[in-house]
């Protein structure tokens, strides 16, 4: 069985490319048509095929919806029976937190201690809340200053997939079968998906590498729906409105009032669904508010909606002028309905982890990924470590030790690959 470690250092460190995709503002935008939804997407992937094909990737291309594919050929005798196996990554980040002139710094030899960041000294990251730190003493601890967002999710996971690619051109001597790879836009107001090319991609499977603390794997998502609940109300000058306003803001203030507080993202953890209230407009006339439901079992993500459609009731009972309509959207379902049937995607992944010298934990993600969508259109995709932590906000971080760890794991995985087959 071969277990060999590259003995030759890539051209560039992960470390060294993570720095450089950080610089590129790739915040998406919800709400908007066009994919991808804001232009730095299209820099980075025209920076990606560059080095795709600098690195030897084969049928290297992007798309017109930015979506980024290549191959690297298998180098084992038997690859042509070896699965192909794809490796998946997104460019964007989270709307939610300002992705633009990131600042990154390093906090080198990490000794412990909460971490200030230093433009914005009201952002703390403390290890009362993130007690990994005391795992890292040593480690070289990456930051944004306070201001922004880091981008760890999801660069991470691509400067350690062209890393991977790296290390094996340096390293010809490790066996692997052929893999496929694809950098998305768009991941976080989940539309960049939508026209992945699954057959072109060629893989029997694969793993999107966008998940957080090292040595976790994903085997489950949420099964995700959204709500979108409009109030429609009845505008007039104010000097003249008594009897004829109705202002439809009172009617959203109090369905949200009524959403148990114990169901909420903050009040819940582990397998407990929430409802969340994400996002919305007001107006006197029209309001409108986005609700995410979110559960691991589809009765009980059946039984949210039930609960929403009776709190709109009882708001409507006290706001009977105002209109109310609810239209719910299926988002994603929870990929362990496929993945239950091909366990060998998770024990590779226990393996190769194992292998990087990390200790595996195996949990559902409170989350979805790109895998979320593809594993329902014939591509099973669980999701992988990247070593990062808090992401979506300016409180994110990573590591030296993060970035080389969640590339020496995908060294293995590989491998793994090519000897089970």
């Amino acid at each position: 069985m071969t277990r060999a470690v590259a003995q030759r250092a890539p051209t560039e460190s992960a470390l060294g490319r993570f720095l450089r995709y950080v610089g590129i503002d790739t915040q998406s935008a919800e709400d908007v048509v066009t994919v991808p939804s804001t232009p730095g997407q299209w820099e980075l992937a025209r920076l990606l095929v560059d080095e795709l094909r600098d690195l030897g990737g084969v049928d290297v291309r992007v798309s017109d919806t930015c979506v980024v594919y290549a191959s690297v050929p298998g180098n084992v005798a038997a690859a042509a029976i070896v699965p192909v196996v794809g490796l998946i990554a997104h460019m964007d980040t989270a709307p939610a937190v300002s992705g633009a002139n990131v600042t990154p710094i390093i906090h080198a030899d990490y000794q412990g201690g909460d971490i200030v960041l230093p433009n914005d000294p009201t952002q703390v990251i403390t290890v009362t809340a993130n007690p990994v730190l005391n795992d890292m003493i040593g480690d070289d601890i990456i930051t944004a200053d306070g201001t922004t967002l880091l981008g760890s999710d999801d660069k991470a996971g691509i400067a350690a997939i062209l890393t991977l690619i790296d290390t094996l051109r340096e390293n010809p001597e490790i066996e692997h079968g052929t893999i496929a790879v694809a950098f998305t836009p768009d991941e976080e107001p989940g539309s960049g998906i939508e026209t992945f090319d699954v057959e072109g991609f060629g893989a029997a499977f694969a793993y999107t590498v966008d998940g957080d603390g090292l040595g976790i794997i994903y085997d489950e998502t949420w099964h995700a729906r959204t709500a979108t609940i409009t109030f429609s109300g009845r505008n007039t000058h104010p000097g003249t409105a008594k009897g004829v306003l109705v202002n439809s803001l009172f009617a959203l203030t109090d369905l949200v009032s009524r959403i148990p507080p114990d169901m909420l993202p903050e009040t819940t953890e582990g397998r407990q669904g929430f409802f969340h209230p994400s996002r919305g407009q007001i107006d006197v006339e029209r309001s409108t508010l986005v609700i995410g439901l979110r559960d691991f079992e589809t009765t009980g993500l059946d039984a949210k909606e039930r609960m929403l459609r009776d709190i709109a009731a009882e708001t409507q009972a006290r706001f009977p002028d105002v209109g109310i309509q609810i239209a719910v959207e299926h988002l994603y379902s929870n990929i362990k309905d496929v993945l239950k049937d091909q366990p060998h995607l998770i024990d590779d992944a226990i393996e190769a982890t194992r292998r990087a010298g990390l200790t595996p934990v195996v949990t559902p993600i409170r989350g979805g990924t790109d895998g979320a969508h593809l594993t329902f259109r014939g591509l099973p995709t669980p999701d992988l470590f990247t070593g990062g932590y808090n992401f979506h906000g300016r409180l994110e971080f990573n590591s030296r030790r993060g970035l080389e760890k969640t590339t020496e794991m995908l060294v293995h995985l590989v491998q793994i690959v090519a000897e089970r087959r």
